[in-house]
C-alpha cells in the first residue's frame, strides 16, 4: 500500500455528509437545551451533548476507511493519544495520521445561531514528530442551521488546488462552486477581526485590534467606520470567510496573551487547537496567506491540546498592510515570541 492521498477524498467527503445529515437531523429532533447539555471536561475543551453525536459517526466512518488504509485517528472527544483503526492493527501499520474536529463551532451549532464545520486533515503517518504541515488532504464541510437549506464542501489535496461544492439539503442538489479570496488592497470598508471570544483579557486584545487599525488606516471621518469585526466562533468558519471572500483578514492571537492572564491572577484562556486549523491547507491552496504571529509559516504539533496562534491575510497586500503593524502593536507589549 502507498500513500495516496487520493483514495481517501471520496470516502472522507462522503463521511462528512453522514455526519452533517446527522447532526441536523439531531437539532431537529432535540431542544436547545438538551444539545447544550454538557457532556465531559477535557484538557482541550467542555464536550457537549450535540459533540457525541458526531463522535460516534466518526469512529464508525473512519473504521470503514481504514479497512483499506490503516490509520491513526486523533479527534476532539476521543482518548488524548488517538484510537488506531481497523480495531486490532498496530501503530507500525499505519499509513495515515488522521486529525479530526467533528464539529468546529459547536456553541454558535448547539444554540442555532451559526453554522459550524467537520474538520479533517490527513497526512502520511511518521510518528509523534509530525505537524500540521505534513497534512496532504483536507476537507472542511459546513453543518447549517435548521432554518438553512444550503451549505458548502471544500477540500483540497496539496499542490493541486481547491475545490469546492454546495449542497441544497431540500433538493438533494450538488452543484460546484468558485470561492476566491478578496483581492482588496485595503481592508478599509471591509472586515478585520482580531480574536477576542471570552471574558478576561478582551480589552486588552481590543486594544492591539484598535492600534493596528488606527495605524494601518488612520481615525475615521466623524460618524464613519473605517472597517468591521466578525467575532465567528468557528476558527473554520473564520478560514471560510478569508476563502470566501468576506474577509480582509483575521488574528487569532489568544496564546500570546498568557503574561496578561497570569498578571491578572487569571487562568490561561481558552486557545485555538491543531484540530481547528487542520483545514488550514485548503486556504492555503486557495491563496490565503497563513502564518503564526512572528510572520513564520503556521505549524502546530499533531496533537489536541497544543495552543496555537494564527494570522490570516487575504491576499500578499493585505499581508503587507497589516503584518508591520501588529507586530509593532504586539512588540510594544513584550507579546511576541521570545520577547
Amino acid at each position: 500500500m502507498t500513500h495516496d492521498a487520493r483514495a481517501l477524498l471520496e470516502p472522507i467527503l462522503a463521511l462528512h455528509d453522514r455526519i452533517r445529515t446527522g447532526l441536523v437531523e439531531s437539532a431537529l429532533r432535540q431542544a436547545t437545551d438538551e444539545l447544550a447539555a454538557v457532556s465531559g471536561e477535557e484538557s482541550s475543551d467542555t464536550i457537549y451533548a450535540i459533540d457525541r453525536v458526531g463522535e460516534s459517526m466518526l469512529i464508525e466512518g473512519f473504521a470503514e476507511i481504514a479497512r483499506d488504509q490503516p490509520l491513526w485517528l486523533i479527534a476532539e472527544g476521543l482518548p488524548a493519544g488517538g484510537v488506531i483503526l481497523p480495531h486490532g492493527a498496530r501503530e507500525r501499520d499505519c499509513l495515515w495520521r488522521v486529525i479530526v474536529d467533528p464539529i468546529d463551532g459547536t456553541r454558535g451549532l448547539m444554540y442555532q445561531k451559526r453554522s459550524a464545520w467537520i474538520l479533517t486533515g490527513v497526512a502520511p503517518h511518521r510518528g509523534p514528530e509530525g505537524s500540521l504541515r505534513d497534512i496532504v488532504l483536507a476537507v472542511q464541510t459546513e453543518i447549517p442551521l435548521v432554518k438553512q437549506h444550503l451549505s458548502d464542501q471544500l477540500w483540497a489535496i496539496r499542490g493541486q488546488g481547491a475545490q469546492a461544492r454546495r449542497h441544497d439539503r431540500i433538493t438533494g442538489e450538488v452543484r460546484a462552486i468558485t470561492l476566491h479570496p478578496s483581492r482588496a488592497e485595503t481592508i478599509a470598508h471591509g472586515f478585520a477581526s482580531v480574536c477576542r471570544f471570552f471574558p478576561g483579557v478582551r480589552d486588552a486584545i481590543a486594544e492591539v485590534d484598535d492600534e493596528v487599525i488606527r495605524e494601518v488606516l488612520g481615525d475615521p471621518p466623524p460618524g464613519k467606520a473605517a472597517c468591521f469585526e466578525d467575532q465567528y466562533l468557528s476558527t473554520g468558519g473564520q478560514l471560510y470567510e478569508l476563502m470566501a471572500g468576506h474577509d480582509r483578514y483575521v488574528a487569532d492571537l489568544r496564546p500570546m496573551f498568557r503574561r496578561v492572564y497570569a498578571e491578572r491572577g487569571l487562568p490561561r484562556g481558552l486557545c485555538c487547537h491543531p484540530y481547528d486549523m487542520c483545514s488550514a491547507l485548503i486556504a492555503s491552496e486557495l491563496g490565503v496567506v497563513i502564518t503564526g504571529p512572528a510572520g513564520e509559516p503556521f505549524d502546530a504539533p499533531f496533537d489536541l491540546d497544543a495552543d496555537g496562534a494564527w494570522i490570516g491575510y487575504a491576499n500578499a497586500r493585505i499581508r503587507e498592510l497589516v503584518e508591520p503593524a501588529l507586530q509593532r502593536a504586539l512588540g510594544r507589549r513584550g507579546l511576541l515570541p521570545g520577547a
